[in-house]
């Protein structure tokens, strides 16, 4: 799998590049600013993109506006964002553009290569990784909205929202696939969101209304 690879504490980007390439993944540029971010990606085409939301020259969200710039001419190109906060507003800019793979981890989560290969993953082959913090934050930020479902209901929300599947759901709260997909119909409903198969387009659903409602 073919990775572009942007971070800009040379540290932690040569020990990525090393994570990735131990495991499969070739690394076909490594860049530390915004501009060459983009270059790469419009060079390369990657399976996917892992970047540092904050990179030279400004520091702000130069990572991520590279990558959604790249986008208009890779349409549905993979972006895994690596920050070191949950930074919400950011956390919204990535879900509202919604054409292909998306993932949101904090840094400290590379720490669990398994966990990050598996969010790398499932980014690449189209589907959603969000860190179970930046969710949590999400979901306090609309606690209100989150009254009327039951404890149960905001659990698989959660999961629901981290891009699991209802059999992992399942396994992880010692419940049937049949208990999650009528959690999951009580959560739509409650919420006013039209179901879908389409498991990531339901988890930014979710999410999006969530953030922004």
């Amino acid at each position: 799998m073919d990775v572009v690879l942007a971070e800009d504490n040379p540290l932690l980007r040569d020990g990525l590049t090393r994570l990735l390439e131990a495991h499969d993944c070739t690394v076909v540029e490594a860049v530390d600013n915004g501009p060459s971010l983009t270059a790469a990606l419009l060079k390369h085409r990657p399976d996917v993109a892992v970047i540092d939301i904050r990179l030279p020259p400004t520091l702000t969200d130069e990572g991520l506006r590279a990558a959604i710039e790249a986008r208009r001419s890779i349409p549905a190109l993979p972006i895994l964002v690596l920050s070191q906060y949950v930074e919400q507003l950011y956390a919204r800019e990535l879900l509202g553009d919604r054409r292909g793979g998306v993932g949101y981890l904090l840094k400290d989560r590379v720490s669990n290569v398994g966990e990050f290969l598996e969010a790398l993953h499932r980014v690449a082959g189209g589907g959603t990784a969000m860190d179970p913090e930046v969710v949590a934050r999400l979901l306090g930020r609309q606690q209100n909205t989150l009254d009327s479902l039951t404890a149960r209901e905001k659990e698989v929300l959660a999961l629901m929202a981290e891009g699991r599947t209802n059999a992992a759901i399942a396994a992880r709260l010692y419940i049937t696939e049949k208990a999650v997909g009528k959690h999951s119909a009580n959560i739509f409903r409650k919420l006013g969101l039209d179901q879908s198969e389409d498991d990531n387009r339901r988890v930014l659903a979710v999410l999006a209304y969530l953030e922004g409602s």
